[in-house]
C-alpha cells in the first residue's frame, strides 16, 4: 500500500521532520482509515454523461448512483432523497453544493462537466491524496514551539499559528497562475512589514504587459498612479507617450513605479521575507477575487484576503503598534517600514487534502501538480532503496 511506501522512502530523508504530533496529521490519519474504507464499499459505477449542466428539477439517469455516492461520503442522509426518483431535486442540489464546496468548485448546485469529473473520481484516488498529505504533515518544516504562518497553495489558504501550533488566524489567499507564474514553495522568515508600499513593477511584467496597456491608452500611466524612474530611483517627468519613452521602458532603461494607495497593486500593506524567488504577501484591492473558488491569478505573490488582520497579527509583539496604529498607518500619506524585533517563520505547503476539526473532508484540484511528482519521487526512492 501506498502508505508502506511513505513511511519507507520517508525514512531515507535526514531533512524530514516529525508533525506526526500536528493535530492536522492526526485528524488526516483518521480520514484516511475511513477513506479507505468508504474506498472498499463503494460499487464504482461512473456517473452518466452529460449535454448540458443539470439545473434543479431536471431529470438525469444517474440520480439513483449520485444518492448513494453522496449518501456514502455524507454528504446527504440516506433519508432525504427518494431512491427510485429520477429527478434532480432541490435535496439534490443541497447535496451537490456541499460536495461542490468540499472538492474546490464553485458550490452553484449545478451538475455540470467539472462536478461531474469529481463525483466519477474513484475513492481510491482520494485515499492516495489523504496519504500524500499524511507524509507532506509529517513532514513540516517548522518548530512548533514558535508562532508561523503557513500557506496551502492548492487550498488557497494562509493560517497563523501561536506558539505551541494553536490556529489564530485564517484568511484566503490568491496564488501564482498555474501554469508558468507558480508561487514557489519555500521555508523563509517575515523581518518586515512595509505600509503604503510603492510597487517597483518586475521588468518583465512591465515589458510584456504594461507596455503593451500603454500603447492602447496613452493615459493608462497617469490614470493607473504610475511615475517613471530611472534605476537609481529618481523619479522622471513624463509629459507624453513616445516612441523614445517606450523604448526605454522596453530595455529598461526607465521603470514603472506605481504610487502608494488603495489602487496600488499592492494594497495598503505588505509583508517581506527573504527568499530566492523575490515573492512576498501584500493586500490587494482586487478583493473580488476572493469570491472565486479557485484563486490562481497572480505573478507568483501572494495576495491576502484581511491584510490588516495578518499586520495585526504579526506586530501584536512589537511596542506601539496596536490596531489604531496601524490603521493610521494603512491610511496615511507616507510610506512606512517596520522591522521585526522578532521575525516569523512563515512556509508555503502543497497540501491537496485537508481535514477540517470537524473531521469534514476538503479536496482540490493538484494546481501545480505536485501531489503527482511527489509520488514518484517516493515510488523512486523506495525502488533504490529495494535495489540498495
Amino acid at each position: 500500500m501506498l502508505s508502506i511506501t511513505l513511511a519507507i522512502a520517508g525514512s531515507l530523508s535526514g531533512q524530514i521532520t516529525d508533525g506526526s504530533t500536528f493535530h492536522e496529521y492526526r485528524r488526516t490519519l483518521n480520514a484516511l482509515e475511513r477513506y479507505r474504507s468508504l474506498a472498499s464499499e463503494d460499487d464504482s459505477e461512473i456517473l452518466p454523461a452529460i449535454k448540458k449542466p443539470l439545473e434543479q428539477g431536471d431529470h438525469y439517469a444517474g440520480v439513483s448512483r449520485l444518492i448513494r455516492l453522496l449518501t456514502l461520503i455524507g454528504d446527504i442522509p440516506a433519508a432525504n432523497v427518494p431512491a427510485d426518483s429520477d429527478v434532480y431535486d432541490a435535496r439534490l442540489v443541497a447535496a451537490v453544493k456541499r460536495f461542490q464546496t468540499r472538492h474546490g468548485l464553485e458550490p452553484d448546485g449545478r451538475l455540470g462537466k467539472g462536478t461531474l469529473a469529481q463525483l466519477n473520481t474513484p475513492l481510491s484516488f482520494r485515499v492516495r491524496q489523504l496519504e500524500l498529505a499524511l507524509e507532506r504533515w509529517r513532514r513540516l518544516p517548522y518548530d512548533p514551539s514558535r508562532p508561523a504562518i503557513v500557506i496551502n497553495l492548492p487550498e488557497f489558504r494562509l493560517r497563523a499559528f501561536d506558539t505551541g501550533h494553536q490556529p489564530a488566524l485564517e484568511m484566503k489567499i490568491v496564488v501564482g497562475r498555474a501554469r508558468r507564474l507558480q508561487t514557489p514553495l519555500f521555508s523563509s522568515e517575515i523581518d518586515t512589514v512595509i505600509f503604503r508600499p510603492y510597487w517597483n513593477v518586475p521588468f518583465n511584467i512591465q515589458r510584456k504587459e504594461l507596455v503593451p496597456d500603454i500603447i492602447r491608452d496613452p493615459s493608462y500611466i497617469l490614470k493607473n498612479g504610475f511615475e517613471l524612474v530611472t534605476p537609481k530611483g529618481m523619479v522622471v517627468a513624463q509629459d507624453t507617450v513616445s516612441n523614445t519613452l517606450l523604448a526605454q521602458l522596453r530595455s529598461g532603461t526607465l521603470h514603472l513605479r506605481q504610487k502608494q494607495g488603495p489602487k496600488n497593486s499592492l494594497g495598503l500593506v505588505k509583508f517581506v521575507f527573504p527568499n530566492k524567488y523575490d515573492v512576498f504577501m501584500h493586500d490587494t484591492p482586487a478583493k473580488s477575487l476572493f469570491a472565486r473558488a479557485r484563486r490562481d491569478f497572480s505573478h507568483g505573490c501572494i495576495r491576502l484576503e484581511r491584510a490588516q488582520n495578518l499586520a495585526e497579527w504579526v506586530l501584536r509583539g512589537e511596542s506601539d503598534w496596536r490596531q489604531d496604529r496601524i490603521v493610521a498607518a494603512m491610511r496615511g500619506t507616507e510610506s512606512i517600514s517596520v522591522k521585526l524585533t522578532s521575525p516569523i517563520p512563515v512556509m508555503t505547503i502543497y497540501v491537496t487534502a485537508v481535514v477540517a476539526e470537524n473531521g469534514e473532508v476538503h479536496f482540490f484540484e493538484d494546481l501545480y501538480g505536485k501531489d503527482a511528482a511527489f509520488e514518484r519521487e517516493l515510488a523512486e526512492a523506495l525502488a533504490g532503496k529495494n535495489r540498495g
